[in-house]
């Protein structure tokens, strides 16, 4: 991820983008888009998915209108449409580090807005099902209380108003290029977050672009630390995944000299969704051996450069024989670090640093 440029003035003031940033609402489109598409005859891209990001409500249907020639007005559409997603705003999930975030500023004392391309009232519904998230911020600017929404500057600098901030002083938290790109009009420092894989070269006029909420550090911006992270580890809400060890990424052995007890990622789609990329740790239970400590990845694996998001666990100990078919218990109970293309050395540091 690229290091923050240097800053001249400190930050006083947050402004965080909503949907892809601290909410996973991209599962939520899917859901819903999927099903309606495939219901009017054409076959759902997931591969097209990236072009709703950052976009207002109605410039997303007109876009998924064009790509899959829908024979619908944007307005028609907007219509059958709308009412699904709001069935389905109590069921996104907070993006990891979101909750962490939102209670670091809150407790620092940092005063942070929300700035979405969404309307105030989709908004509203939507961190009406996030516990506290509605009292957290000193201000709530949605597209329809401005001119234009992102990638004009008029959300950011409503948001700084509101806050009685220069917005020289705001910082922004953005997944989307134009997102991106309206936190620097308004004269602002921005981090980017993709949420879309594999395409930060598109965020090059970001301040900092970090793997997500996780990998962000306050300090470099004048802000308060967090006071979490333990010898360059952070201990998160310990969750849990298993089934039966596959083959398929052998060469990981190979290269790294560390056993490897991949699990198949299709049966585990919705939990991939819900967690960043990045390397974990945590411990792994074979069924017919024993529990070890494991470091597993999430994601592309660059090195490799996967086309799909896997699951790749990786045990510390040493086997004499595989064993493919045997069932997997995992639990992860922290995070490590982003995915980054390098070699063998990370998993080889991980080995010394959680082996006895």
């Amino acid at each position: 991820m690229a290091a923050p440029k240097p800053i001249t003035r400190l930050i006083s003031h947050v402004i965080l983008d909503l949907d892809g940033t601290l909410l996973n609402t991209d599962c939520i489109v899917s859901q819903v888009l999927k099903p309606f598409i495939v219901k009017n005859g054409k076959k759902w891209d997931s591969k097209k998915a990236h072009k709703f990001v950052g976009k207002t409500p109605y410039e997303a249907a007109a876009v998924v209108l064009e790509d899959y020639g829908l024979p619908y007005s944007t307005e028609e559409f907007l219509s059958l449409i709308n009412p699904m997603f709001s069935e389905q705003w109590g069921n996104i999930k907070a993006l990891p580090g979101a909750n962490r975030l939102i209670k670091h500023l809150k407790s620092s004392r940092v005063p942070a807005a929300l700035a979405s391309n969404s309307s105030r009232s989709n908004i509203e519904s939507k961190i009406s099902c996030q516990q506290g998230w509605k009292e957290y911020f000193s201000a709530i600017v949605g597209a329809d209380e401005v001119e234009s929404g992102k990638p004009s500057p008029d959300i950011f600098l409503e948001a700084a108003k509101r806050m009685n901030a220069d917005p020289s002083n705001c910082l922004v938290i953005e997944d989307s290029v134009p997102g991106v790109t309206a936190g620097k009009a308004a004269g602002m420092h921005v981090i980017a977050v993709p949420s879309v894989p594999k395409r930060t070269d598109e965020f090059s006029s970001a301040d900092e672009i970090i793997n997500s909420l996780l990998d962000l550090r306050p300090e470099k911006w004048g802000l308060p630390p967090f006071n979490d992270w333990i010898e360059g580890t952070l201990p998160i809400d310990p969750w849990f995944i298993g089934g039966p060890v596959i083959k398929g990424f052998g060469r990981g052995s190979k290269v790294l000299g560390i056993p490897t007890a991949n699990l198949a990622a299709e049966n585990f789609s919705d939990i991939l969704s819900d967690h960043t990329s990045g390397v974990y740790f945590g411990w792994a239970g074979l069924s017919k051996r024993g529990i070890y400590k494991m470091v597993m990845s999430i994601g592309w694996n660059p090195y490799f450069d996967n086309t799909e998001k896997t699951i790749e666990p990786w045990l510390l100990h040493g086997f004499d024989e595989d064993f493919y078919g045997e069932e997997l218990r995992l639990v992860i109970v922290g995070y490590i670090r982003p995915e980054v293309t390098e070699n063998q050395t990370t998993f080889l540091l991980a080995k010394k640093r959680f082996c006895f």
